[in-house]
């Protein structure tokens, strides 16, 4: 079967390479000129580094495993402490925390060459009886049997099929960056995130000497742009407890970028006919939940499983994707519209004992995943 994935982040890679291994003729069309070497890093749970594992994409030599969590108060008390490396043991994979653009170097290196097209920007898709059309901002259509939209948050696909971008702000941005900082966090197997009265903030080691770093705030559409985003983020947590004043010290104006926080409901329906969604284009949601990623590599993996189980009938296999996807995606997507670790005062984690939280993280796992 003829598959065109439009995008070339991380849900339209896996999904050609899912697709590519189970025998259809795939190409994904990409709006950049190039791969795509921005956003800082992401961190793959159980569920992902999974889904990567049976794709056949090696994660060897890059990244920083994940096997604790801990969270501090901004004063520096610790609040709790979360074994993610039991989630691991359990599910039989582990946590990565890596630059998204060695996650996408690596799904990139598990397709053929000439796969994906660079500078094809999708501007509308049409369906013609069992063909489905795509039109180009360069005056270009190509025709599929199947159609990805996996172009983002600012799906042009997804615009189409349901009138218009669902997603709303939740009130919350992250200002964020990945670069080398000189502390012992990393060189350690554990992500620190720390909580207070201004917001939050969060540091993972990411490999290659990098750290992964975010400051939660509070942001509207209707602010105006800060003109020195880490002047304002070093007058909110400059005073923190440590690592926070070392981090502040080592970055730059240059190495800080936002990322605003869109949610809406995942609805049970994603597409039409042999039109499809996947990654963000479907299930907008903030990061508090670190699953973006994983949730777009869990629906390459389960649309490659459907079309396996119901080859006849493409339009009713989609149709059974996005209810399948639709209720795990859903799950994570509520949980993290909340914005609870940046709404709730720190004193409630100390609520609860280390080893109850280790426990629930491991079944949050196995409930918000189709992979584990």
């Amino acid at each position: 079967m003829r598959v065109l994935v439009i995008g070339a982040g991380v849900g339209g890679l896996a999904a050609a390479a899912a697709l590519l291994a189970d025998g259809h003729e795939v190409r994904v069309a990409e709006a950049a000129d190039a791969p795509r070497t921005g956003g800082a890093a992401v961190t793959l749970w159980s569920n992902g580094t999974g889904v990567l594992r049976g794709l056949g994409v090696s994660l060897d030599g890059v990244g920083a495993p994940i096997d604790v969590l801990e969270q501090l108060s901004e004063d520096g008390r610790r609040l709790v402490t979360i074994d993610v490396a039991r989630a691991a043991r359990v599910h039989g994979h582990p946590h990565i925390c890596l630059p998204r653009r060695r996650l996408l170097e690596r799904l990139a290196d598990a397709l053929p060459d000439g796969v994906v097209e660079f500078g094809r920007a999708c501007t509308g898709v049409v369906q013609k009886g069992e063909i489905v059309q795509a039109e180009f901002a360069d005056g270009s259509t190509s025709e599929a049997d199947l159609l990805v939209g996996a172009d983002g948050r600012r799906s042009v696909v997804r615009d189409h099929l349901w009138g218009g971008d669902p997603g709303e702000p939740s009130g919350w941005g992250t200002w964020q960056g990945l670069g080398p900082v000189p502390i012992d966090l990393v060189s350690s197997r554990t992500g620190l995130m720390i909580a207070g009265r201004a917001g939050s903030v969060g540091l993972m080691p990411a490999g290659e000497g990098l750290l992964q770093w975010w400051f939660d705030m509070p942001w509207s559409p209707d602010d105006p742009p800060l003109t020195a985003p880490l002047a304002e983020i070093r007058r909110r947590f400059g005073h923190w407890c440590a690592p926070v004043p070392d981090v502040l010290a080592a970055v730059e104006d240059a190495d800080v970028e936002l990322f605003p926080h869109y949610g809406h409901r995942v609805p049970r329906k994603w597409g039409s006919g042999r039109i499809t969604l996947a990654g963000d284009s479907a299930h907008s949601m903030p990061p508090t939940r670190a699953q973006g990623a994983n949730q777009a590599l869990e629906d390459a993996w389960a649309l490659a499983a459907v079309l396996r189980r119901m080859p006849g009938d493409v339009p009713a296999a989609l149709r059974e994707y996005e209810r399948k996807r639709s209720r795990k995606a859903g799950i994570v997507a509520r949980h993290a519209g909340r914005e609870d670790l940046n709404r709730l005062p720190s004193s409630v984690s100390r609520l609860f004992p280390d080893g109850l939280t280790s426990l629930y993280y491991t079944r949050w796992l196995a409930q918000i995943s189709d992979f584990l």
